[in-house]
């Protein structure tokens, strides 16, 4: 695959449920965050349908800090 295949397949309009599966995060939370400019704004396809920039959604997640592993899992070992 090419530079190109991969800027047009990462430049694609995702919709709902692949944005939330991308992301982790809710309908509601991510338009309360897009609201207040943590999260790449909605485009408006047509009269009641909205969609996400696949690249723009894929560097939010890749700017987001990591979970900790195993953080507290041996609370109150030892």
């Amino acid at each position: 695959m090419n530079n190109n295949q991969t800027l047009v397949t990462s430049d694609r309009v995702i919709r709902e449920s692949e944005c939330r599966q991308l992301t982790g995060v809710c309908r509601t939370t991510r338009y309360m965050m897009e609201r207040d400019g943590k999260f790449p704004a909605r485009r408006q396809l047509g009269g009641r349908s909205v969609g996400w920039v696949l690249s723009e959604v894929l560097e939010w997640v890749s700017n987001q800090p990591k979970a900790a592993l195993g953080r507290n899992v041996q609370k109150g070992a030892a």
